[in-house]
């Protein structure tokens, strides 16, 4: 490893060099590490090869389901969750014991592991709504009825100081992870609701789907905030205070 031995403290990449401080001073090292080639075709590199085509696999396949939601992600917000879903959905790739490593697929059986994922780490949606929220899933018929009971919003709805309504918002799609597979969402959601009044209604959200598609379906189901302002609604601070979360996945 060379050491800098002059006035010119660099900190950054320069070509194939590295420029660095630490304690004993600055230092330089060039970019090292195994070749692309090596761990592509290198025997000793095996657990690696399929590692990384799990790994892709997982990836894919979170990607898929990202696009085939994205109406519903894009309301709230949370720039670390696609890597927390690549993660979720390796675990889906690892349980699948019918192919060997490096060939596993994301089999139907196995998505309940995205049960409770949450799109939004900081607003959870078991930490906002304090009610329990169904999900009524007829593959066959082509329905999903998500229901919410009647609830109190001053003891049953974790809301940001400044909302002024809320919103039910429920989303249930048919997913296809084959290479050219397409997915179909439906969505619906409630009226939009005072955060003063005493209790709300039961609210029931309808998702009708292609029947009997013999795809697995995910049904997700989040709150949207807003605040009226001269007769509008606006969105609060991009969705950051909105949870979003699966709540049911049928195969």
């Amino acid at each position: 490893m060379a050491q800098q031995d002059s006035f010119l403290k660099l900190k950054g990449r320069i070509g194939d060099l590295t420029f660095y401080k630490t304690k004993n001073g600055h230092q330089v090292r060039e970019k090292g590490g195994v070749s692309a080639q090596r761990i592509a075709t290198d025997p000793k590199y095996q657990r690696t090869r399929e590692n990384n085509a799990d790994f892709a696999t997982a990836s894919l396949a979170a990607k898929h389901l990202r696009d085939a939601l994205r109406p519903l992600i894009l309301m709230t917000y949370d720039p670390r969750m696609p890597n927390r879903l690549g993660s979720r959905m390796l675990r889906v790739v690892r349980a699948d014991a019918e192919h060997v490593r490096g060939e596993r697929q994301v089999l139907p059986q196995h998505l309940a592991i995205l049960r409770r994922f949450n799109f939004n780490a900081a607003a959870t949606l078991s930490n906002t709504l304090f009610a329990s929220v169904s999900a009524v899933v007829d593959a066959v018929a082509g329905t999903v009825q998500v229901t919410v009971p009647g609830i109190q919003p001053a003891t049953k709805l974790a809301k940001p100081l400044e909302a002024t309504h809320f919103q039910f918002v429920a989303g249930a799609a048919t997913l296809d992870f084959s290479e050219e597979g397409e997915s179909t969402l439906s969505m619906a959601q409630s009226a939009e609701l005072d955060v003063k009044q005493l209790t709300t209604e039961e609210s029931t959200l309808a998702l009708p789907l292609p029947a009997d598609a013999g795809l697995p379906i995910v049904v997700v189901f989040g709150v949207t905030f807003y605040i009226a302002d001269g007769g509008r609604s606006y969105g609060l601070n991009n969705g950051a205070y909105n949870p979003m979360a699966i709540i049911n996945i049928t195969v």
